[in-house]
């Protein structure tokens, strides 16, 4: 199965929520699907204290945690986050670096790219942009940016390791990273690896929690921590499990 294959799913996914203006399994799920393993993955309200604009314009109920809570942001900041979708943490992180600040939105994903760029103007978040492109080769000059952060999507990316050294690239000597993805706790059998309605479904591309963590340390990362953990309940008998976790890392 190639790189290819799995990005083209992912888009084809993606691009139909963009259009749709809905998550990709409703209110209860997050980014799971409506069926099988993903489908029981159940997320708690993450916005629920954002500004009530903000979420109803860009929150499509796609996120696994609140990395921006962690990045430990700063006025007149440049902020990159990857797969920013319709721009919920983009504007999020806005808020906190101001006026004087940038925050980059980067997407794969055409459709979510447009979208995002609607939603900045309605929300007139003028210190943002939205730029086309894939985490493995980020449309970002080297050294520039000071936090990464980042919502459930590096699951999504095939070339794990690729994606962590991009983001050591792009960021300024003593830059942080904030990053809240799905992980899984065993290995996933190859029959789930495989489909990939459970890859668009932030599973099957999962990788397990400590090789995570030494994917972000080998790409040349300091004080690499998980910061907040949870477990989801999955059916009994499944072979493995799944949780989301928000790990940090500096450059």
């Amino acid at each position: 199965m190639s790189d290819t294959i799995i990005k083209d799913a992912v888009k084809e996914k993606y691009s139909q929520i963009a259009i749709q203006a809905s998550s990709c399994c409703g209110p209860t799920c997050g980014c799971g699907t409506d069926s099988g393993v993903a489908g029981q993955i159940i997320m708690n309200d993450l916005y629920a204290n954002a500004d009530p604009a903000i979420r109803q314009s860009a929150d499509l109920g796609l996120g696994c945690g609140t990395p921006a809570e962690f990045a430990d942001l700063q006025a007149g900041m440049t902020v990159l986050d990857l797969g920013s979708g319709a721009g919920i943490d983009v504007f999020l992180a806005a808020k906190e670096v101001g006026a004087t600040g940038h925050v980059i939105g980067v997407d794969m994903t055409k459709e979510m790219v447009v979208r995002a760029r609607e939603n900045k103007i309605k929300l007139g978040a003028t210190s943002t942009e939205f730029r086309l492109g894939e985490i493995e080769n980020l449309p970002v000059d080297s050294g520039s940016v000071d936090r990464i952060i980042s919502n459930c999507v590096i699951n999504l990316v095939p070339d794990k390791r690729n994606a962590f050294r991009e983001m050591h690239r792009v960021l300024k000597s003593g830059g942080k990273f904030a990053v809240s993805d799905i992980v899984s706790l065993g290995a996933i059998p190859a029959s789930v690896h495989s489909d990939m309605a459970e890859w668009a479904g932030c599973v099957a591309g999962a990788v397990e929690r400590d090789e995570y963590v030494a994917i972000a340390r080998a790409a040349g990362f300091s004080d690499v921590r998980i910061v907040r953990e949870r477990a989801y309940q999955l059916s009994e008998g499944s072979s493995f499990g799944l949780a989301s976790i928000t790990v940090t890392g500096t450059k």
